[in-house]
């Protein structure tokens, strides 16, 4: 009987009302504050900066006040300038609060040059998988006589036959001469 006396009494009442004053005025505030200090429904929508260069895109991004920083810078792609942008995120047109920073993929100044392996005496799939892992195209193939089918006798670019050792681009077309299992 006394918990419900208490339930019933002023004294519940009271702590009771501030209470929920107390909860009220703090989530008021709370919200009020969230509203400035998080600029709701204040945004900027980002430009396309793909294709640019340093220059263009630095005057831009200042204009809007965003930052950016440069993410990566080790790919290449020869339809875009040397240091344009190949991507961006986020994404063109998305929609981003003031000081945002905007991360960029920047276009590699050249392909770095890379070693070649042993690739004389092992079969055309394991090459295949071999120098397409360190970027090399594909190239041609042409049989000649020998009696290990299929095996790499030879590898060249441009016509000009390559060894271990030597040094080639990224992306360059490697062609094979391959057994044909004749003798």
């Amino acid at each position: 009987m006394s918990v419900l006396r208490f339930i019933l009494s002023k004294s519940f009442f009271k702590t009771s009302f501030r209470i929920l004053l107390t909860a009220a005025i703090f989530f008021i505030v709370l919200v009020v504050f969230l509203r400035f200090n998080t600029r709701h429904g204040d945004f900027i929508l980002v430009p396309d900066l793909v294709g640019k260069n340093i220059e263009e895109f630095q005057s831009q991004l200042v204009g809007l006040d965003l930052q950016y920083i440069v993410s990566d810078s080790g790919n290449y792609n020869p339809e875009f300038k040397i240091n344009s942008v190949l991507d961006q995120i986020p994404k063109a047109n998305a929609k981003v609060k003031q000081g945002r920073k905007i991360y960029l993929t920047l276009n590699a100044s050249d392909f770095e040059m890379i070693q070649i392996p042993k690739i004389t005496g092992i079969t055309v799939r394991q090459a295949r998988k071999t120098i397409e892992s360190l970027g090399f195209i594909f190239g041609e193939i042409e049989y000649v006589d020998d009696i290990a089918r299929d095996e790499v006798i030879s590898i060249s670019h441009d016509g000009n036959e390559l060894n271990e050792g030597n040094y080639l681009k990224r992306t360059s077309i490697i062609d094979f001469k391959l057994g044909n299992g004749k003798q």
